[in-house]
């Protein structure tokens, strides 16, 4: 999709919404319409998709018992605005990402990616399994919210840049838009991080506010138009192995619900986590070729040196945690260390033995 084409798009459903945009939620004969107020400009592939897959689940399965409307960034809340709006009851839920509320609290960007941290699966086990899932929910409730993660990135590029990387030395105030702890790592490493919400960093790409921003990857980024701004295309993402969505309810609003939509809610939000999670590897690698071939990015690895330098900093910034003086997000860190360490060493033998199986120099049919 053409950055121009999408924007048209995104701007008229902005118009096709303000029209109801101070309307009260409309409950007639036991039926409710709430609203999804997300971080996203409207239908933005990837998050934005996902977040209207989401609503039409959730309306479809409780037979339009209730209704869930999409509002995109702006239309109702400002992108960094939709944590707040739902926990003060302006909106019944939201659609965005952990890592954006980390002047919430620090602990709260663990759910969501954490550099050098979860694979996406792991991240979805470690909720659903590892006990994560009750230290979200203490966490949300001192802010009057109740949370699902229901999608994934996976693993996110390191960004776009205006001038080649060379080492760790070019790091040293490149003007660099990332959010949450990856963030903080990078500034450690000497960048002059700079936040903004998806939306707006196209424009500041291009006025040469800032020189490098990360956001996603190939499908995502390519919507956005980065590639006409910055042409190097780094990668790995260190600084989100993984990044997960999430559905925020007013916790008000939830325990209002019936079991039945509470459990059509939580059902919907893992089945979105699949489908989000498995189309993002779909979408990336033919939107990366069209980078490459059409647009002339040029797509390279980070420097070792940037890597180890990273990797010291997520360290450090993890020991942080471990000592937070918040017990709650000490808890969580440690919660959090303990699982990452068991599947980074399952990994060793599945995974990570099977990526590197794919590498060695057999024979097998190409397309």
């Amino acid at each position: 999709m053409k950055r121009r084409k999408f924007l048209k798009t995104a701007a008229a459903g902005s118009v096709a919404a303000a029209s109801g945009a101070l309307s009260a939620p409309a409950i007639s004969q036991g039926r409710m319409e709430w609203r999804m107020v997300t971080s996203w400009p409207p239908n933005l592939p990837g998050p934005g998709t996902s977040a209207t897959w989401l609503a039409e689940r959730i309306t479809r399965m409780s037979e339009g018992k209730l209704t869930v409307k999409v509002f995109g960034a702006g239309q109702l809340a400002p992108a960094t605005g939709v944590f707040d709006a739902v926990s003060q009851g302006a909106a019944e839920m939201y659609h965005s990402v952990p890592t954006y509320w980390r002047g919430k609290s620090a602990g709260i960007v663990l759910f969501g990616n954490m550099p050098f941290g979860l694979m996406a699966p792991e991240q979805h086990a470690w909720m659903l399994h590892g006990g994560g899932q009750a230290l979200y929910d203490e966490m949300y409730a001192r802010f009057n919210l109740k949370g699902f993660l229901c999608g994934n990135t996976g693993n996110q590029w390191m960004g776009w840049f205006k001038r080649e990387i060379k080492s760790l030395q070019d790091f040293k105030g490149l003007r660099f838009r990332t959010p949450g702890l990856g963030g903080e790592m990078y500034r450690r490493m000497g960048a002059s991080v700079v936040q903004l919400p998806g939306g707006e960093i196209f424009q500041a790409l291009q006025a040469g506010t800032i020189d490098a921003a990360e956001f996603i990857g190939p499908w995502s980024d390519a919507a956005l138009g980065f590639h006409q701004a910055a042409k190097f295309y780094y990668w790995p993402g260190v600084q989100e192995p993984s990044s997960a969505e999430e559905c925020v309810i007013n916790k008000a609003k939830w325990d209002g619900l019936s079991a039945e939509l509470k459990q059509v809610i939580e059902v919907a939000c893992n089945a979105t986590y699949a489908y989000s999670t498995t189309e993002y590897i779909v979408r990336n690698p033919p939107a990366l070729r069209t980078l490459v071939d059409k647009h002339g990015v040029q797509v390279r690895e980070a420097p070792r040196d940037v890597l180890v330098a990273a990797g010291n900093a997520a360290g450090e910034i993890m020991g942080e945690l471990l000592s937070d003086s918040d017990a709650l997000v000490k808890k969580i860190a440690t919660a959090y260390v303990a699982f990452r360490e068991n599947a980074v060493q399952s990994a060793r033998h599945t995974e990570l033995a099977m990526m590197q199986a794919r590498t060695l120099p057999y024979t097998f049919p190409k397309s």
